[in-house]
């Protein structure tokens, strides 16, 4: 059976992580997917289809829902839960999906702490981010950032965004225990705050940023 974590998040809303363990036969026994969902997963290959698969198997035990609702995508990819007011976020890392729902926009990024991310760094950190890593910490800060971008960036929902320019997290100090950040997306007339968390769990970071 997955592990599954169900968490609350305040004032309303709800995240989830599902630690992927299942066949694929398991997932499409369990969700009966729609003829538009099945054109989707056909288009997917090798280990990406049981993240996708997990993710929806994820969302639906949290919806709590009797009858499972079809996720779909709009004009710019955003996934939806069709008949559904919530806005929805969907991530994955290896073996772990993770899900959120909110009334309002809201981003999930889940991802295992590897030293490989030093590599992007310079791609999405801007100097006074930069500047706020602690060496001690310097990979969980790396992931944090990238993280807090990512989730904003899903919960915007549009393409176009430069994650080192058009996006700023307000200095913060790492805890291992989890904590909050903040962020703001602004690109041309558009400004948007974001209200950020994050988790650690052993070696995956889940970060979840909701719009204000």
């Amino acid at each position: 059976m997955p592990l599954i974590l169900k968490k609350n998040i305040t004032p309303e809303g709800v995240w989830g992580l599902w630690d992927i363990t299942e066949p694929e036969s398991y997932f499409l026994n369990q969700l009966d997917l729609t003829v538009i969902e099945k054109a989707n997963l056909d288009q997917i290959k090798g280990h990406r289809r049981l993240q996708w698969l997990a993710a929806r198997c994820l969302l639906h035990l949290l919806s709590e829902r009797h009858l499972r609702g079809e996720v779909l995508k709009d004009e710019f990819g955003k996934p939806f839960l069709s008949g559904a007011d919530w806005d929805i976020s969907l991530s994955h890392s290896n073996d772990m999906a993770g899900v959120a729902a909110y009334p309002k926009p809201i981003g999930i990024d889940v991802q295992k702490i590897v030293p490989k991310i030093e590599r992007i760094a310079h791609k999405y950190l801007n100097a006074y981010e930069a500047a706020n890593i602690r060496y001690r910490h310097r990979l969980e800060y790396l992931h944090l950032y990238w993280g807090a971008k990512e989730a904003m960036y899903k919960a915007y929902g549009r393409k176009s965004i430069d994650f080192k320019r058009h996006m700023n997290i307000e200095p913060f100090s790492f805890n291992a225990k989890g904590g909050k950040m903040v962020g703001t997306l602004q690109k041309e007339n558009i400004h948007i705050k974001f209200d950020i968390d994050y988790e650690l769990f052993g070696p995956l970071v889940v970060v979840i940023a909701k719009s204000l």
